[in-house]
């Protein structure tokens, strides 16, 4: 991927040294962090609902709906900021050209006008149609489909391998206004027969 935003052009232009900076600190940076935030989360999610752990385990094709709710459920970055380039209208808010606009990921992940029992974490919610990603469109997270795969092989092989995952300590948070991820998550796993 990088090598094409290094070779590549845009509308007849290499991208700058700054832009292909900003690439790189966004591919090799947000992509690591979201990815193991998702994880931990994920971890913590069915640690404390050994019952949907379990459901996993009894049934793996709901494994593509859990990684989705492990998504949602997580919510690995609080917030983004984008910046109106026309007046337009949010709702019945009008938005002026410049103003500043904010999207927070944690409140559209539990919106109670879109998801039934937002606070329940379950892994076969159906429809699912979080913003961990950046919910689509242009903004979408070009490592997306790469995420999805690693938490897919991780939960996958823990549903097998392991019987039960137990907290084993205090978890401790990482203090960030915008990701939102845990910096130590102590667990005892008890393996299958």
């Amino acid at each position: 991927v990088f090598s094409l935003l290094m070779t590549g052009n845009i509308n007849g232009r290499k991208l700058t040294t700054r832009e292909l900076d900003n690439f790189f600190s966004l591919l090799v940076v947000a992509g690591n962090e979201t990815t193991r935030m998702a994880l931990s989360h994920g971890l913590l999610a069915f640690a404390q609902n050994p019952d949907q752990f379990r459901r996993l385990k009894e049934d793996p094709s709901l494994l593509n709906t859990a990684v989705e709710e492990v998504l949602r459920w997580a919510t690995p970055i609080h917030h983004f900021r984008r910046t109106a380039l026309v007046d337009t209208k949010i709702g019945e808010t009008p938005i002026k050209a410049g103003d500043k606009v904010l999207i927070w990921y944690a409140s559209a992940n539990r919106d109670e006008t879109v998801f039934d029992a937002p606070y329940t974490f379950d892994i076969g919610r159906k429809p699912n149609p979080h913003v961990a990603f950046g919910g689509g469109g242009p903004h979408i997270c070009l490592g997306n489909s790469l995420a999805r795969l690693e938490l897919q092989i991780v939960f996958r092989e823990l549903a097998k391998r392991v019987e039960t995952i137990e907290i084993d300590g205090p978890v401790h948070r990482l203090r960030s206004n915008l990701t939102h991820g845990i910096k130590e998550l102590p667990v005892r796993l008890t393996y299958a027969a």
